[in-house]
């Protein structure tokens, strides 16, 4: 019997198989695709690898994505859902507050399934992150529940771990982190010109930041990611490396090779989901990681 549920939104960007093999009580966020003037609404619920291709392939046909936040009734109707299954102690996680104030919603939403279910006691764990590392403290939680470990002791512990895990972002199109406000048109524009490759982080607020800008295109951004990796090992007490990527297969490919010879460890690699994928666009990769160094302090 656990001591606590599992519990995220669809930003985690965990595999269907997983969460269904684990007992994770997801919700998923929604989006929709805009394509020759016609709107589809689309569950950010994939369960085949396809999906996901398709996905990326219609972004680069033209289609234009367009995301939310998860609102308080949807958080409402997850939350009752899990009392009503006779969940008490339930630890959940969000997206970043630096991308959206959903924590928010469901800070209120679990107040309010309380006052007709009192034994549900729901703690929010904002990660400070969204995708691989968001969903690399889903696993954290996961394991830690399946060794026996209280709500209180998981959430002391992963609000800790939140603070060392490393980000690197390489997008291959600016335009579409310019659509999302994440860089400038004029910085978009001239990344285009000149193949400056900016690697973005998750900074230590959850905000979305320009690590560096680095030129010579993709070869040298991956150089840029292997450096940190050398200059800093992954934590032994973790040895949790995550490689993801939106439909360029070679890129993760070649990050996975490298971090299996240089670290003997097995990287979690998988393709990113629709949500967060939309914000980057097709072709990005990405590397993140736990150190014993606090976020983005390796020289």
């Amino acid at each position: 019997m656990y001591q606590f549920t599992v519990s995220t939104d669809s930003t985690c960007d965990l595999y269907h198989d997983y969460v269904v093999a684990n007992d994770v009580k997801l919700v998923s966020l929604t989006f929709t695709l805009e394509e020759r003037g016609q709107i589809e609404e689309w569950v950010d619920n994939f369960t085949e690898y396809g999906q996901y291709v398709e996905f990326y392939n219609r972004l680069r046909a033209g289609a234009m994505p367009k995301t939310s936040k998860l609102n308080y009734e949807a958080h409402y109707d997850h939350f009752l859902k899990l009392a009503k299954e006779g969940a008490e102690d339930v630890l959940h996680f969000t997206i970043s507050s630096g991308l959206a104030n959903t924590w928010e919603n469901a800070e209120q939403a679990a107040r309010d399934v309380k006052k007709d279910y009192p034994k549900f006691n729901l703690r929010v764990l904002d990660p400070l992150s969204a995708t691989v590392g968001q969903g690399g403290l889903v696993r954290l939680a996961v394991e830690m529940r399946n060794a026996g470990k209280t709500l209180d002791e998981a959430y002391e512990k992963l609000m800790v771990v939140r603070h060392h895990i490393q980000h690197f972002i390489v997008a291959d199109d600016l335009q579409f982190l310019k659509r999302g406000g994440r860089v400038s048109a004029a910085a978009a524009a001239i990344g285009g010109v000149l193949k400056v490759k900016p690697i973005i982080t998750f900074n230590k607020d959850g905000k979305l930041e320009t690590l560096a800008k680095v030129t010579g295109g993709a070869k040298r951004a991956m150089a840029f990611i292997k450096d940190k990796l050398e200059k800093e090992a992954p934590d032994p007490e973790f040895n949790y490396v995550f490689v993801v990527h939106t439909d360029n297969e070679p890129a993760a490919a070649e990050l996975e090779a490298y971090v299996k010879q240089k670290f003997g460890i097995q990287p979690f690699v998988q393709i990113m989901g629709p949500v967060i994928g939309s914000h980057v666009g097709p072709g990005a990769f990405a590397l993140a990681y736990i150190t014993k160094s606090e976020r983005n302090t390796i020289q």
